[in-house]
């Protein structure tokens, strides 16, 4: 018998950082055919909008966030259950395929003439500016300002900052690793420097008003499973 057979029958209602999409679509459907009756239902966004859609009242069971910063209020108002850290994620430069502006590493960003970024309340948009802000320790203190001077748009997540490069109207971006592999051969992914860079940690809790708590916790454990982190560590997440 599984850990999951008892659970009786339900909608589980998740929602997840706009990065989690590939690998969370796979975990509901492993939760699913663990529990046959059970019904996954996903809501995917940036992490801040999806904390704001709960601080109103938005009826979600599970919270997965690319960044502690969003559940820290939820947690300290008693909306969710301890939170718990399930996996991260590398930040990367994204550029089109056959790399047009010619971008070799970090450095070369400046010379990107259409630059996207997430906005600075998202976690990618959060985790750009702070690995900018490093590097100009490493390139010269106008460095952050000089990449400032070409960014296009800053987006409300990371898919959104992915899709402006996939589609040729960015020359580069900065997204996570696990959303380079997911756009395959459309971009190509660089490098950024261990020293400047920022490490994502997603954290996942139960909600306290979930319709299930049981069957809530019963998905954080399988994401917190070696099933579940091996699922994740498919789809590039460390």
């Amino acid at each position: 018998m599984t850990a999951f057979a008892s659970i009786a029958a339900a909608q589980l209602v998740v929602f997840a950082a706009s990065s989690l999409r590939d690998a969370f679509e796979e975990l509901g459907r492993r939760f699913e055919s663990s529990q046959p009756a059970a019904k996954v239902v996903f809501n995917f966004a940036g992490s801040q909008e999806l904390r704001t859609q709960i601080e109103h009242g938005a009826g979600a069971d599970v919270f997965a966030s690319a960044d502690g910063g969003q559940l820290r209020p939820l947690e300290a108002a008693g909306l969710i259950d301890p939170p718990r850290i399930f996996a991260r994620n590398e930040p990367v430069i994204v550029v089109p395929a056959g790399n047009p502006a010619g971008i070799g590493g970090l450095q070369d960003l400046p010379r990107a003439q259409r630059i996207v970024l997430g906005a600075p309340e998202v976690p990618i948009g959060s985790y750009a500016l702070r690995i900018l802000d490093a590097a100009s320790a490493l390139y010269g203190a106008g460095f952050a300002k000089a990449v400032g001077a070409h960014v296009a748009s800053r987006e409300l997540n990371v898919r959104q900052v992915l899709a402006k490069v996939r589609l040729g109207e960015a020359d580069a971006a900065i997204v996570y690793r696990t959303d380079a592999l997911a756009a395959r051969d459309s971009v190509e992914a660089i490098s950024i420097p261990r020293q400047v860079n920022a490490l994502a940690e997603y954290p996942i809790a139960a909600l306290r008003g979930a319709h299930d708590p049981a069957i809530a916790r019963a998905f954080v454990e399988l994401v917190l499973s070696p099933g579940g982190r091996a699922i994740l560590s498919r789809f590039g997440f460390q």
